[in-house]
C-alpha cells in the first residue's frame, strides 16, 4: 500500500524490512553520521593520486552533498597533503575536519598546525600486527600511544582511537590494552576497524557487542571490502548502536577498498527508513568527480551511481516500462533515478531488445511499419548488436529502420 516505509513516491522495497519481528531486533542510533575517507584511504588506493585542488574539488562536494565529518588527510605523508588539508580547514565548508595520524607525537603536532578540530589516530591492537609489521616491544607501542593521544587532547583535538587489525585481535586483550591508553592517554572515541575486511556480518554483532560492554564511547565502524562484506557490516554495527561509518566515495581504498558510501546510505535510507540528512540527489554527481580525479572506471551496473542502471534494454523490461510510465517505474526500479540524482530511465537498443522497444523507437524516430517489418527491424538490430558487441545509436537504428521500410511508410 501507498505511504508506508516501504513504499513511498520515491522508492519500493520489501515490507519484510519493516516487520515488527525485524524491528525488533534493530538498535540504530538516533543520530549516524559519515565520516568520510575519501581523501586519506580512498588515496591509498593503488594507482590513485589526488592533487591538492583536487582534494578541494572533492572536499567542496562532500560538503555539498551534507557529509557530516571529513578526513582530509595524513598531514605527515607530503607537504602537500598538510597544505591540502590546511586550505580545507580555511574555507569552512561545514563538515568537521579530521586529521589522520600515527601514535606519534610529531603527527600529532603536524595535525594541529593544519588547524583540524580531530585527528584518528592509528594504534596497533593486536600482538602479531606490532611484532611483525611493527616490529616494535609492546611497552613501546602501548607508551606512543598514550604519550601521542594525550598530547592531541592537550592540544584541544577529538581523539578518535584506530586499532589496527582490530578484527584479528584477541579480543580481551585488545580490550585491556585499549582501556589502558584510554585510561592513561585520551580516547573521545573508538573505531572498529576491520583492516583486511575479514569479519562477516554475524561475528560484527558479536563484535560490537563485546566491545560495548567493555568501552562507554562512541562507536565508530570502520571495514574494507576484501570479501565484499563492508556494506552488510557497516549496517549490521550501525544496528547494534555503532554511531560513525567510516566510507569513502565509490568505495575506493586500499587493496578492494573501503565501504562505499553511496550503498551504505541508499541502504539505510531505503530498507531501513534511516534518513541520517546527507543531500542524496548529489550522490551520482559526487562519485562521477571522484571517478573523473581519481581515474578509476567504475562499472557500468555499480549500484546507486553505475550509468547504465536506469538504461532499459531487456524486451519485457522495456514492455513493463511502456506500461507503467515514468509515475509508476517504481514497479520496475527500487528508487527512482531523480533520488540520487540520475538521469531519467530511457530504453536502449541491443541485442536483448524486443518488439515494443522497435515500437518505441521507431515513433521516437517518426516512422511508421507494419508489425512484418518491425520484425524485419527487430531481427537486423540484434543482429547487428551481436556483430558489434554493443547497443545501437540512434543513428544506426535509423538506418536499419529505413532499409527496411518502404520509403512511402516514412513519416515526413
Amino acid at each position: 500500500m501507498p505511504n508506508e516505509p516501504w513504499k513511498t513516491d520515491k522508492w519500493f522495497v520489501s515490507p519484510w524490512n519493516f516487520a515488527a519481528e525485524v524491528q525488533a531486533g534493530l538498535h540504530f542510533s538516533k543520530r549516524i553520521e559519515v565520516h568520510d575517507i575519501t581523501l586519506r584511504d580512498g588515496e591509498q588506493q593503488t594507482g590513485i593520486i589526488f592533487t591538492k585542488d583536487d582534494k578541494i574539488r572533492i572536499a567542496e562536494a562532500l560538503a555539498e552533498a551534507g557529509v557530516h565529518r571529513i578526513e582530509a588527510g595524513m598531514p605527515v605523508v607530503s607537504p602537500g597533503d598538510a597544505a591540502a588539508i590546511k586550505e580545507i580547514v580555511k574555507r569552512n565548508l561545514g563538515p568537521e575536519i579530521f586529521a589522520f595520524s600515527r601514535c606519534m607525537v610529531d603527527d600529532v603536532k603536524r595535525a594541529v598546525d593544519c588547524g583540524v578540530s580531530g585527528v584518528v589516530m592509528e594504534v596497533p591492537s593486536s600482538e602479531h600486527i606490532i611484532k611483525y609489521a611493527y616490529k616494535w616491544p609492546l611497552e613501546k607501542a602501548i607508551d606512543l600511544s598514550i604519550e601521542a593521544t594525550a598530547y592531541a587532547h592537550q592540544q584541544g583535538l577529538e581523539v578518535i582511537f584506530f586499532p589496527i587489525d582490530f578484527t584479528r585481535a584477541e579480543m580481551n586483550w585488545v580490550l585491556d590494552l585499549i582501556t589502558r591508553v584510554a585510561r592513561e592517554g585520551h580516547m573521545d572515541g573508538l573505531v572498529l576497524v576491520d583492516t583486511f575486511g575479514v569479519c562477516h556480518p554475524h561475528a560484527m554483532q558479536y563484535f560490537v557487542r563485546q566491545v560495548k560492554a567493555r568501552i562507554n564511547k562512541r562507536l565508530e565502524a570502520h571495514f574494507h571490502m576484501d570479501f565484499g562484506m563492508g556494506v552488510a557490516n557497516t549496517i549490521m554495527a550501525l544496528a547494534e548502536g555503532v554511531e560513525v561509518m567510516h566510507t569513502t566515495v565509490l568505495g575506493i581504498g586500499e587493496r578492494a577498498g573501503n565501504t562505499p558510501m553511496e550503498e551504505t546510505v541508499m541502504g539505510l535510507l531505503t530498507l531501513y527508513g534511516i534518513d541520517i540528512g546527507l543531500k542524496y540527489e548529489k550522490l551520482y554527481d559526487l562519485a562521477h568527480l571522484v571517478q573523473k580525479l581519481s581515474g578509476q572506471a567504475v562499472p557500468s551496473n555499480k549500484p546507486v551511481v553505475g550509468d547504465m542502471l536506469y538504461q532499459i534494454e531487456s524486451g519485457i523490461i522495456a514492455s513493463w516500462y511502456q506500461n507503467c510510465g515514468d509515475e509508476n517505474a517504481i514497479e520496475l526500479f527500487p528508487y527512482r533515478w531523480d533520488v540520487v540524482g540520475q538521469s531519467p530511465a530511457k530504453v536502449v537498443m541491443g541485442k536483448g531488445s524486443g518488439i515494443d522497444s522497435i515500437k518505441m523507437w521507431l515513433k521516437k524516430i517518426g516512422v511508421q511499419a507494419s508489425e512484418e517489418e518491425a520484425l524485419k527491424i527487430l531481427a537486423a538490430v540484434k543482429d547487428f548488436s551481436l556483430q558489434r558487441k554493443r547497443l545501437l545509436t540512434e543513428e544506426e537504428f535509423r538506418g536499419i529502420a529505413n532499409a527496411n521500410v518502404p520509403a512511402r511508410a516514412s513519416a515526413s
